[in-house]
């Protein structure tokens, strides 16, 4: 299902074969939280961009249109016409991110739609049957993500629970996937570790995840409050207790130079919204480092956003164009600079996994790194 095609020190060159096709890593997951890509961005457009993977979030399908619908629909896949991988989250960053809003309680988690109030409950079991009728490639398993400020004893507390619903996790996906109304019955699930900023917290609990052979693990409850310094520590301290057979995926992360730095340590997923977002509001990723259409300095500027990048945007349009769009507040000035961020992502991602295919990703690491000065 995984298998290692090159290694360089701790950075892995795989592919991972799914019911919808081979995944080549290290891999970038474009983020659509609502089977969507924010910035009026079609799966027509992915596919030209280079997406491997899409990335939904189980909460928000959930609360609306409803996963049910989804399901009467076919999936996620038929519903918002994607043929290539999915991953579905499980919901549990929202138990972190919605903090006003929940109770944590051992049976799972009660929650306040944000969208209408209305109560929810999730636990294990639900995420698992959401993300089934969902019919996504990968599942994540439901986890709680503690505050990268909370107490030792919390977060000790919070890690023991996260693995006593793995466990329910994937006894419910064992049962899910042989029914004979579930769409995919070959859904994939991913566990989590956590552990705050807490070095051997986070190795006592890769180790005990790491029993439950599971289809990939991830770290997750990083970029959520801690330096960069403590995330790349976390990782080199975590990664290597994780099964080096199975792929490793960072969550929420992150900048290009996140990225740089988790691969070399190990990590095979990524996923993050700076591109999308920043694409939103004019600020747009280069070799040469990060620029901000909005600056008058572009107001006569005719070249295109990167000189040799590909992307649909830089093909056509100039950067004064597109500066005077977003400056407009016309939807196409951000849908044209959110599809130059991805792929840049993408296109960064496939450079890299050429690195690595080459044996030079350590002069590319150091190459890129000092090409994007603050990326």
């Amino acid at each position: 299902m995984y298998r290692i095609l090159k290694q360089e020190g701790r950075a892995k060159r795989g592919e991972f074969q799914t019911v919808h096709g081979v995944i080549q890593t290290p891999v970038f997951m474009n983020v659509g939280t609502i089977a969507a890509i924010k910035g009026a961005v079609s799966t027509e457009d992915l596919k030209q961009i280079g997406t491997q993977v899409e990335l939904s979030n189980t909460y928000h399908l959930h609360v609306r249109p409803g996963d049910e619908v989804v399901k009467k629909l076919g999936g996620l896949h038929k519903f918002m016409v994607w043929d290539r991988p999915i991953l579905t989250d499980s919901g549990g960053f929202q138990v972190f991110s919605l903090a006003g809003l929940r109770k944590i309680k051992e049976e799972g988690v009660y929650f306040q739609s944000h969208v209408d109030g209305r109560k929810i409950f999730m636990g294990p079991e639900e995420s698992m049957r959401i993300q089934s009728n969902l019919a996504s490639t990968i599942a994540m398993a439901f986890d709680e993500c503690p505050s990268s400020k909370a107490d030792r004893d919390y977060v000790m507390a919070s890690v023991e629970r996260t693995t006593r619903w793995l466990a329910r996790c994937k006894n419910e996906m064992k049962k899910l996937n042989g029914l004979e109304d579930t769409i995919n019955k070959k859904q994939l699930l991913f566990g989590i570790n956590q552990g705050a900023v807490f070095a051997d917290i986070r190795r006592e609990h890769a180790k005990q995840i790491s029993e439950f052979e599971l289809d990939g693990y991830a770290i997750g409850g990083l970029a959520v409050g801690e330096t960069h310094e403590e995330m790349y520590y976390i990782l080199e301290e975590t990664v290597p207790y994780l099964p080096v057979d199975k792929p490793t995926y960072l969550m929420g992360v992150g900048t290009p130079a996140n990225i740089l730095e988790g691969v070399e340590r190990g990590v095979d997923f990524f996923d993050c919204v700076y591109p999308t977002r920043n694409g939103r509001h004019g600020h747009l990723y280069t070799r040469f480092g990060k620029i901000n259409l909005f600056n008058a300095k572009y107001e006569l500027d005719d070249a295109p956003i990167e000189e040799g990048c590909g992307c649909p945007a830089c093909r056509t349009y100039s950067r004064a164009y597109i500066r005077h769009l977003l400056k407009a507040k016309e939807m196409l000035g951000m849908r044209l600079c959110v599809l130059h961020n991805l792929y840049f992502y993408n296109h960064m991602m496939e450079d890299i996994r050429k690195a690595l295919d080459e044996g030079r990703f350590a002069a590319y690491k150091k190459q890129m790194l000092e090409s994007m000065k603050i990326l």
